[in-house]
């Protein structure tokens, strides 16, 4: 098995990346975090760990090898285990695991499932089994959570909320103004799922 890669990234699509390596470039699919984390590294060298499997159905010959990447170890390591939930297949965990790792790890150690179901293609009962199946497993993938809410005197649920907002393309240091705002503004705020709609709604001056 490839555990790692190193080349350079000639090409990023929403879920994919090309890289090359020497003569040879392979197309490694990426989950959307990973896609936003190296939206700005187009044209230069990058290392991902990376873990394959097979697409398609074992009894029909069709199986199409593929390669999965992710920003370290750590994260692949948590994919392993959020897809070993009952229900989530390789592709669905691509497709939900759009912001940053510790927040979701967070989320699930926390048992806050109304923030699990503002993933793509998470429902109320996916949720509910994510938790029910990972609660208690995830703490060390957590900690960046907990380290960004000790740095900047954030509580988990705005530390979280800033992790989002950082993945879905704002500045961190914008995030942190709006959040600042946004709790101001609102002070009986308590999740995630709350703060980060409205932090929209400032910035796009629907609430003031």
């Amino acid at each position: 098995m490839i555990a790692r890669i190193e080349g350079k990234l000639v090409k990023l699509d929403s879920g994919s990346a090309l890289i090359q390596v020497g003569s040879v470039g392979y197309e490694v699919m990426l989950p959307g975090y990973c896609v936003n984390a190296l939206a700005d590294k187009i044209g230069s060298d990058i290392a991902l760990c990376t873990m394959e499997y097979y697409e398609g159905t074992p009894g029909g010959g069709n199986l199409i090898p593929r390669m999965v990447g992710f920003l370290n170890a750590g994260e692949r390591d948590f994919f392993t285990k959020f897809t070993s939930v009952k229900g989530i297949g390789m592709k669905k965990a691509l497709r939900s695991l759009s912001v940053p790792i510790a927040a979701i790890a967070s989320a699930i150690e926390e048992g806050d499932d109304k923030m699990l179901m503002a993933l793509d293609g998470v429902g109320k009962r996916m949720a509910q089994q994510i938790i029910a199946e990972l609660k208690g497993k995830l703490g060390s993938f957590a900690v960046g959570v907990e380290q960004a809410a000790a740095r900047s005197a954030f509580k988990p649920f705005q530390a979280q909320a800033l992790e989002i907002l950082i993945a879905w393309g704002e500045r961190r240091n914008d995030g942190i103004e709006l959040i600042e705002l946004a709790c101001k503004k609102h002070p009986d705020i308590k999740s995630a799922e709350e703060l980060v709609p409205l932090v929209y709604r400032l910035k796009q001056g629907i609430e003031v």
